[in-house]
């Protein structure tokens, strides 16, 4: 077995909320986990609010920032069985990505799809795992019905796209500029909205059957508006702040559902946990991707002490899809 060491570089959050670089001590696997030595990891949203103090890790995770991983299985912790020291593997984690080695549950380990490099394969876990329990396992997505994301470019947004289409949905997006309305229209939109100019509620008044949304309180009388009957509305983000006024009549009238949810807080194991999420995806959606129906968008892919710059990049009005720290290259 590789000899591991005993410190591992990693990105910290120092005292004034920056990046940076800097040596901690290697996790060791404990009993149903096994350790990662990371060959990439994905930035999400999430992560800036955590950099921030607004999103904390749950009780007992790391600090250090990272729910997506992509590298190499070196060592299994007491009790884990069916995985094997040298496997490639991608897995969602709760924490502790931006790092050369991470530990991941077990039933969170995802293999790397046919067709997919291990390095872009850090692009799916967390897209992958949002997006399949939230319009298909918990909002029922089916063939024929619209449905409609905000945000299409952004990582949720292209994936979401795809996954659509893939289940032989028609598709509208929201985006804030031509080239991401051009990049989703590559990937499957139907319909393309520059929130900037249009009203999508205007515009899909009374017609949506599943709505992704990551804005929360802004948009949560529109997204009603444009829910038809029966539709249902899954809230993942508050981009647009956390309370909002609610037509309760029109929610009745249409019989209309809000649901919202989030992975990172849910239990490992048991009904509605992450290992039933990432089986379903591996059992569902990972013959999509090795299909070719659904691919990682990255935007960029930059090494680990970059991670500062990763980030600012995500927030820019120029990436569409991921942004992936190489860690393996430092």
């Amino acid at each position: 077995m590789k000899t591991l060491p005993s410190t591992m570089k990693s990105i910290v959050v120092d005292s004034e909320k920056n990046l940076v670089l800097d040596e901690v001590p290697t996790p060791e696997p404990a009993p149903g986990e096994v350790l990662v030595e990371v060959a990439a990891a994905g930035i999400n949203r999430a992560d800036l609010m955590q950099r921030q103090g607004l999103y904390p890790p749950p009780p007992g995770i790391t600090d250090i920032i990272g729910m997506e991983i992509s590298g190499t299985v070196v060592a299994l912790g007491p009790g884990v069985e069916g995985v094997a020291v040298g496997a490639e593997v991608c897995a969602l984690i709760a924490g502790g990505g931006y790092a050369q080695f991470a530990v991941v549950p077990a039933g969170q380990l995802l293999p790397v799809p046919a067709g997919i490099s291990l390095i872009d394969s850090a692009a799916l876990p967390e897209v992958a795992s949002t997006v399949w329990s939230t319009i298909v396992m918990d909002a029922g997505l089916k063939s024929g019905e619209l449905f409609l994301v905000h945000g299409g470019g952004s990582g949720i947004g292209t994936h979401a796209i795809q996954v659509a289409k893939a289940l032989g949905a028609r598709v509208a997006v929201t985006v804030g500029s031509e080239a991401k309305a051009e990049r989703c229209r590559e990937l499957g939109a139907d319909i393309v909205i520059n929130y900037r100019e249009q009203d999508f509620a205007a515009e899909l008044a009374g017609q949506v059957d599943v709505i992704l949304d990551i804005m929360g309180g802004s948009y949560l009388a529109r997204n009603i508006d444009a829910l038809g009957v029966g539709g249902r509305l899954v809230v993942i983000g508050m981009q647009g702040g956390f309370t909002g006024e609610a037509n309760v009549g029109a929610l009745i009238g249409k019989r209309a559902r809000i649901i919202g949810l989030n992975v990172r807080n849910r239990p490992l194991t048991g009904p509605g946990s992450k290992a039933e999420i990432v089986a379903a995806v591996a059992a569902n959606e990972w013959p999509l991707v090795e299909q070719g129906l659904i691919r990682p968008v990255i935007s960029a892919k930059l090494a680990l002490a970059d991670a500062e710059q990763g980030q600012t990049l995500l927030e820019s009005k120029d990436s569409v899809g991921k942004v992936l720290l190489l860690t393996a290259q430092d």
